[in-house]
């Protein structure tokens, strides 16, 4: 049996990038969102943890509880590595409940040689608690202990939901073909797990990854749907941008023949920080979905100050003309402290007076259709240059996203937008993070931005336009 176990961790040694309302590392290196559940009252959200370090190094599963997915409890770390399923490391999973536990589904990082990461192998385990606070690991872990034949060391991420009267668990991977795919897996206990064989895979490793991580597979609106992660999708001109995706495959599971009929992948979130979501059914029956905002290889300031990483707001998914919108959960609203603009003029240029830039949530409506204009930009800015600006274009429908960074040539990112009489800008700004949804989250920004000063706040119109402004400050989450 695996023990329970707590951490030290050095503290944070600067607060100049610290989110006031997002869930983010206490201290050391925060990644993936795990687990999200709902469990005896609470929700629960669990992550990739480093608590030694502001450095990626040997994974926990640190730990939140909520009421109202705003005001987050930090609970003591979850899961330890170090035993003999998990010995290097307890990778990404998911949650479930049964019988008035909640299971924890991890993999089990294990290395041949400790000085040779690149090769190792992967299971998957599971612990469990009766009070949501206390894990104990599983006495026979591992419950899947080798992949299967045709596949690569690359399996992991398990995530487990009930449909009739089994179980069933979704799984990355990757064949030895070098092509990313999702495997099933079937339970009636959820101790004893049959393989059903590979759902869907990638046809081409440029086009659809080599390697699909953190796979979640859920119903909505009697659609299912699989979202993922791939790895090494190459880059077009306007798509696909970031080091690794995350995105969503709509279609049919057939589960007697073991069958996902899918169409084509698609961005979820068109930011540069955006990776490893996760989804979770609510009690209300909305599915809701975090993801983790940063991404591999990006730039992380606050590193030098004790802490790295944040997850996003969490969003509810909708579906609707084989499209997913994310939308900020209704929950958030209850962060409005006190409303501070509330107008409608003609706007061409305006800088919006608040006291507080960084701390804010922003409403802003756009009358456009019969606007003769071009385009319409959202700037983030301080002294030196915009940090963050989102550009409308009337003709095109798209937008364009452009972020300060010392990778030049990594700037921008890109989405498009259905023909619509409003332009419509939802916006969350909290000290070194920005989400931006579009159209009642049609097209959705995540990012992450660093500023030691409180930035402008500049709208700015090639023609003048009827425009709505709502501002909010908001309080700590």
């Amino acid at each position: 049996m695996g023990k329970e176990t707590t951490t030290k961790s050095s503290g944070i040694t600067n607060e100049r990038y610290r989110l006031n309302y997002h869930v983010a590392a206490p201290t050391g290196w925060m990644n993936d969102p795990n687990g999200f559940s709902y469990f005896k009252g609470y929700y629960h959200l669990f992550y990739q943890y480093y608590p030694y370090s502001a450095e990626w190094g040997t994974m926990h599963w640190g730990h939140y509880r909520s009421k109202d997915l705003v005001h987050w409890e930090e609970l003591p770390v979850a899961l330890t590595p170090g035993d003999a399923e998990d010995r290097d490391g307890c990778y990404s999973g998911g949650a479930i409940v049964k019988d008035n536990c909640l299971y924890l589904f991890y993999t089990g990082q294990h290395y041949y040689d400790a000085n040779n990461p690149s090769r190792f192998w992967q299971t998957q385990n599971i612990a469990c608690s009766r009070d949501g606070i206390h894990f104990t690991k599983y006495e026979n872990n591992p419950v899947i202990a080798q992949a299967p034949e045709d596949n690569t060391e690359h399996f992991r991420d398990p995530k487990v939901w009930q449909h009739e009267n089994n179980y069933y668990m979704v799984l990355g991977s990757q064949n030895k073909r070098g092509l990313g795919r999702a495997l099933l897996y079937r339970s009636a206990n959820l101790l004893h797990w049959s393989y059903l064989g590979p759902i869907a895979a990638a046809d081409n490793a440029e086009k659809e990854g080599n390697m699909w991580e953190c796979p979640d597979l859920f119903n909505l609106d009697g659609k299912d749907i699989l979202l993922c992660s791939p790895k090494g999708i190459k880059a077009t001109a306007k798509e696909y941008l970031n080091k690794d995706e995350t995105g969503y495959f709509i279609g049919s599971l057939d589960y007697r023949k073991n069958k996902f009929t899918h169409g084509s992948f698609k961005e979820l979130d068109h930011g540069h920080d955006f990776y490893a979501a996760q989804t979770m059914l609510a009690p209300d029956k909305r599915r809701i979905v975090i993801g983790w905002l940063d991404m591999w290889h990006a730039q992380m300031p606050e590193q030098a100050d004790g802490w790295a990483g944040a997850l996003t707001l969490p969003r509810e998914l909708i579906l609707k003309d084989d499209h997913l919108y994310m939308r900020p959960v209704a929950e958030l609203k209850s962060l409005r402290q006190q409303e501070i603009i509330n107008e409608e003029e003609l706007i061409s240029k305006k800088q919006l007076a608040v006291p507080d830039s960084q701390h804010l949530e922003l409403l802003l409506e756009f009358f456009v259709g019969n606007w003769s204009g071009k385009k319409i930009s959202f700037i983030l800015k301080n002294d030196n240059n915009e940090l963050v600006s989102l550009t409308w274009n009337n003709a095109a429908n798209e937008v364009v996203l452009e972020r300060a960074d010392k990778q030049k040539e990594d700037k921008k990112r890109f989405g498009s937008l259905k023909p619509s009489a409003k332009l419509k800008m939802q916006i969350f700004i909290d000290t070194s993070s920005i989400e931006i949804f579009l159209n009642d989250g049609e097209v959705v920004f995540s990012e992450r931005y660093y500023t030691e000063e409180k930035p402008e706040i500049i709208i700015k119109t090639q023609a003048e336009v009827q425009t709505k402004v709502q501002a909010y400050m908001l309080s700590h989450g």
